[in-house]
């Protein structure tokens, strides 16, 4: 199942991606073999995901996040932890 989420780095930026295993790639972020970004920025913890219907709606949807001024994926994330 793909999912597009938003990781909170150890220094407080945010990494927007896409995965078909949420626990695989957070583990993989985590163990240093993730994205270039987020090796030296560890450790990460996910703080927003959604599930997407395809692996190309992921991937359309992580790029309209990553186009998100931040305040805006604050809100995202914001409005995840009260679904949760």
């Amino acid at each position: 199942m793909p999912y597009t989420y938003i990781l909170e780095c150890a220094d407080g930026t945010l990494y927007t991606g896409w995965t078909t295993d949420l626990d695989a790639r957070l583990a993989a972020h985590n163990a240093g073999s993730g994205a270039r970004y987020t090796r030296g920025r560890l450790p990460v913890k996910l703080v927003y995901s959604e599930y997407q219907p395809d692996q190309s709606s992921g991937q359309r949807r992580e790029a309209a996040i990553k186009r998100l001024p931040r305040q805006e994926k604050r809100k995202l994330i914001e409005s995840f932890k009260f679904e949760a």
